[in-house]
């Protein structure tokens, strides 16, 4: 696997630690005074792909989740506006 950002040793991922310690410090950085965590970072990227349109299977697999249960929770969150949902049927020309 391929990853942006590697860890000490090329090919490896960042572990868990170091990325909480640069949130840390990105947090102090810019004045936030609310907690960040890891795992609010990893919520909130897939609600913003879901209110985008991403369809759920992407997200599940982007997240890695093995169950589309875990990736349906992000449905309940969701502020995605049912009237602003496109039907195939809008794209036929009359």
């Amino acid at each position: 696997m391929n990853y942006l950002f590697e860890g000490q040793v090329a090919g490896t991922r960042y572990r868990e630690p170091s990325l909480e310690h640069i949130i840390k410090a990105a947090r102090t950085c810019s004045g936030i005074n609310k907690p960040v965590t890891l795992h609010w970072l990893r919520h909130s990227y897939a609600t913003h792909l879901l209110e985008a349109g991403t369809d759920l299977r992407y997200i599940q697999e982007l997240l890695g989740h093995s169950s589309s249960k875990t990736t349906e929770i992000y449905t309940h969150v969701s502020n995605l506006n049912l009237s602003q949902i496109t039907s195939p049927g809008d794209f036929i020309k009359f």
